[in-house]
């Protein structure tokens, strides 16, 4: 019996090695092809691993295009994904605490409707919100990749009303007896609580906005304020694609969203499960 829990634990680590392993493969294959050659990158029979490692690559790409480097990219991706994230967070943790505790009239309609938003596919409301942004003369900004944040995240709202509803609602209720309102009931007793759901909020967000290019590509026609994504597709003209300075940028690009991770990994996995689970 032994022998047999031995084997099975043998093939269950063989078999999440492999599958771990082919899951970061693209990545790991990026990562080394940022120290290759541009023939052996599209060689035929490129190698997994360089025959000659090319540092240069990353200096070459970090000088960008023209008079602008990388540092401006990095430096644009990281004030609309900061700004973006801390919009999502404060809206999402305000709308999901008045739809989960607090009775007022159409509350089951606004729900309703901020659920079927999220049935809708992004492509559908590009040309809308588009119309609406060039009317307000605020193309060319930062601005509509920042301010829609700040009116919640439906997918977020969402994620906070379960957590919300795991919590007791005697807290309310012992908060309110000791003269405490709404606003206070939130500020002090709910939005401390809400510390694994929000981390999981700023991780998530964080990385969808850094990782957008369609948001960046309608609203940004000034190349001082590309993000990273928009960026690097810079490396692509129709003289060719530098594939190596582009490796290089792209492995850069996830060095921010790796280090949130690898931080709040514990805290990630906390969120999300625990609006999972009653008791």
């Amino acid at each position: 019996m032994q022998r047999k829990r031995a084997i099975l634990n043998v093939v269950y680590h063989v078999f999440v090695v492999a599958f771990g392993l082919l899951m970061i493969y693209p990545v790991l294959w990026m990562i080394l092809s940022s120290f290759k050659m541009k023939s052996e990158i599209l060689g035929n029979k490129a190698p997994f691993l360089p025959s000659v490692w090319v540092f240069e690559n990353y200096p070459n790409g970090w000088q960008g295009s023209g008079s602008l480097t990388f540092a401006t990219y990095f430096r644009n991706s990281i004030i609309v994904s900061c700004l973006g994230t801390l919009g999502t967070v404060i809206s999402s943790a305000m709308v999901a605490y008045a739809l989960a505790r607090v009775n007022f009239k159409g509350r089951k309609f606004w729900f309703t409707a901020m659920i079927m938003t999220m049935l809708l596919p992004g492509q559908v409301l590009m040309i809308p919100q588009y119309i609406i942004w060039n009317r307000l003369g605020l193309v060319g900004t930062f601005v509509p990749l920042i301010l829609p944040k700040y009116l919640g995240w439906p997918f977020f709202i969402y994620m906070m009303m379960q957590f919300i509803r795991g919590l007791p609602k005697e807290l309310d209720e012992a908060a309110m007896i000791d003269g405490c309102n709404k606003y206070s009931i939130f500020t002090r007793i709910i939005l401390p609580l809400l510390g694994p759901s929000i981390i999981t909020t700023i991780v998530i967000s964080f990385y969808w906005i850094w990782d957008d290019y369609m948001g960046p590509l309608l609203y940004l026609s000034k190349p001082a304020l590309y993000t990273v994504s928009l960026a690097i597709k810079g490396f692509a003209d129709a003289q060719g694609t530098n594939f190596g300075p582009m490796f290089a940028m792209s492995s850069l690009s996830l060095i921010p969203v790796f280090l949130l991770f690898l931080f709040f990994n514990r805290y990630l996995m906390d969120g999300v499960t625990a609006g999972a689970v009653k008791g």
